[in-house]
């Protein structure tokens, strides 16, 4: 029975193999989704080694940077956006060949294209991880002008939480959290923005799924904002990583 799988540090949270599962299950497929907690990236060449039966991987944080030095090749847009969350695995015999590519590039365009009507707007990007540098690629492919926000202002053209102004939410109306805040199990956390200056013209969009409203989208909420998780960014991205592990 083919094998695919989830990598990433902690995959409490994540939601993948449910997908899958009633996936397989729904079209009479055979074969299994398992979740692979690594505690350093280090580990990959031993789980590829010692389950033969793998033909996919899924990447989530903090790897999806970390991954790239293992792959033995990259797609162009994976390459572009610096960030890889799936990999083809391709055996023959003894030597198998890894092939990263990023489908949150197209989970996250079905994911915007949901919401915004027009390239006007503006953004925020909240964070600068893996889930970030897709959500970049997307952005900038798209025409639309953003500005990271980082837990610490490194670069001239990045804001620090505690840089953003009134006229830095005014002139954004798309936020997008690209960071793990909020995530269960810290579902009691959010992104440390002055929700107070948000509007109704404001547009939230939560990468995280789980739960499925973070206290940074009930926040945007309640003041009228629309709000989207990333329920739809898990099911576009998963079906195009099935689709790239079955082409291989």
């Amino acid at each position: 029975m083919d094998l695919y799988g989830l990598i990433g540090k902690q995959l409490s949270h994540s939601w993948s193999e449910k997908f899958f599962t009633a996936k397989f299950e729904k079209d009479k497929i055979r074969a299994s989704y398992k979740l692979f907690p690594l505690a350093t990236i280090e580990l990959l060449p031993d789980l590829i080694q010692n389950n033969p039966g793998l033909k996919g991987l899924n990447v989530t944080i903090p790897y999806k940077r970390n991954i790239l030095p293992y792959l033995d090749a990259i797609e162009m847009e994976a390459k572009l956006s610096g960030s890889v969350n799936t990999i083809l695995i391709k055996r023959n015999k003894s030597v198998n060949k890894l092939i990263g590519y990023n489908t949150d590039i197209t989970g996250f365009a079905a994911t915007i294209d949901c919401c915004i009507k027009k390239n006007s707007i503006s953004a925020l990007v909240l964070g600068t991880g893996g889930a970030s540098k897709s959500v970049q690629f997307v952005l900038r492919k798209k025409g639309i002008s953003y500005t990271l926000v980082s837990r610490e202002n490194r670069k001239m053209e990045q804001l620090s939480y505690k840089m953003i102004t009134n006229d830095d939410i005014a002139s954004n109306l798309l936020i997008i959290n690209t960071s793990p805040v909020g995530m269960y199990p810290d579902v009691g956390e959010a992104p440390a923005i002055p929700y107070e200056y948000l509007t109704k013209d404001h547009i939230l969009i939560d990468l995280i799924y789980n739960p499925e409203t973070t206290i940074f989208l009930q926040k945007g909420k309640e003041k009228g904002a629309k709000i989207m998780n990333g329920l739809t960014m898990l099911h576009s991205q998963a079906e195009a990583s099935w689709k790239i592990w079955n082409k291989g």
